[in-house]
């Protein structure tokens, strides 16, 4: 123990450690597999997964569809929207950039919007502001940060407007649930995200059909319902090969038997650094809020917006000095991507989403980060800011 203590307090410290299941965790998983001879093509582990996640989401199995990556769940959902070619999403500048390409290669528009100044969220409010300065066919909000959005919310904007609303919630597993709204979730199974399967995600869907057609998209569009209008093996859309392995479902597998847990560390950590770093720096610092159930949130990423860019720019020089890993999370924001507007990318005014991108700094957490690991990076943010 004390060596290991010397270790981390030298050591560099990531930003993020992978959760991934160990070899042991995983090997019952594989013995499976391969007793079973199938590896992929909607397999008996995945069949499995689907079962679990359907349970936690309290949905009925058709409404459920893994897929090989959430970026290609965003396309499918899109296009099981079955929107017009050139129809318009409205998207949040402050994300990740697979949020609007995956609605340029469903052939569809993004629509750059500005995001809340308090959760960093594009809201129902922002989404009807935009419908009524230019053109929206759809909404991807975005858990943003894995911070959960009010589906009762978007579902009473869905009503309203008739406009139809995919969540973008990649980095949400153990955050983001429907809580008995109607909605359509899209989940990231990546092995940087809280449920690593290495690669891997899911599409949760009351929208009538949607995750049916998503299933069916993700291998290829063809028909595999004997009951079905088409023959079997008949072309029933023009899809992809978008299919979760089983190999990656056994990762997932492995990695549910050890959430629970690593569920309750994860909140336990991020309060303590939360409550040391405001400690350490008071008044200085500002950080996400909002989304239900805050209390029984996972968090996955720790990120705070700092007074100024120039003392954002010291804290980053010190860590780095001191081996501790920083990210700018999401920067530069969508509306300064060239290629989003050569794209045709529309772009609205997005001041607060310019104002994050200037102030906003991520710094490591991950489960299994150490108490001398914790206790530098609070020391280095105390002694940057004090000066």
């Amino acid at each position: 123990m004390m060596r290991e203590q010397a270790l981390d307090a030298v050591a560099p410290v990531p930003l993020l450690v992978p959760d991934m299941p160990t070899p042991a965790a995983l090997w019952p998983w594989l013995e499976r597999m391969h007793a079973a001879r199938h590896y992929s093509n909607f397999g008996p582990l995945v069949r499995e997964l689907e079962t679990a996640f359907c349970r936690q989401f309290d949905v009925p199995g058709e409404q459920l569809a893994t897929v090989s990556n959430a970026t290609l769940g965003l396309e499918l959902a899109l296009q099981a929207l079955t929107l017009p070619k050139g129809a318009h999403v409205l998207v949040p500048s402050f994300t990740f950039v697979a949020t609007a390409t995956a609605v340029v290669r469903a052939g569809l528009v993004p629509v750059l919007a500005d995001v809340d100044a308090h959760s960093w969220l594009l809201t129902p409010q922002i989404a009807r502001d935009a419908c009524s300065r230019c053109r929206v066919d759809a909404v991807m909000p975005v858990a943003t940060l894995g911070m959960p959005h009010d589906m009762a919310a978007w579902q009473h904007f869905e009503e309203e407007t008739g406009l139809p609303v995919i969540v973008d919630a990649a980095a949400a597993y153990g955050r983001q649930w429907l809580r008995g709204a109607s909605g359509t979730l899209v989940f990231s199974l990546h092995t940087t995200k809280s449920l690593p399967a290495g690669e891997g995600g899911f599409v949760v869907s009351t929208r009538p059909g949607l995750a049916e057609r998503v299933r069916q998209l993700s291998n290829f569009g063809i028909n595999l319902d004997p009951d079905g209008d088409l023959p079997l093996g008949a072309l029933a859309g023009v899809g992809t090969n978008a299919k979760m392995s089983e190999y990656h479902a056994a990762v997932a597998l492995a990695a549910l038997e050890s959430w629970d847990a690593h569920a309750l560390q994860r909140r336990a950590l991020y309060a303590r650094l939360y409550a040391a770093l405001n400690a350490a720096a008071p008044g200085l610092l500002r950080w996400q809020c909002g989304g239900p159930d805050g209390a029984t949130q996972v968090p996955t990423l720790l990120c705070m917006r700092l007074p100024d860019a120039d003392r954002r720019q010291t804290l980053e020089r010190a860590c780095a000095a001191a081996g501790i890993g920083t990210r700018r999370w999401y920067q530069p924001v969508m509306n300064d991507m060239a290629i989003l507007r050569q794209a045709g990318a529309v772009a609205l005014e997005a001041p607060v989403s310019q104002a994050l991108s200037q102030d906003l700094l991520g710094l490591p957490f991950f489960w299994g980060m150490s108490d001398t690991q914790c206790a530098r990076v609070v020391r280095v943010v105390a002694d940057s800011l004090a000066r």
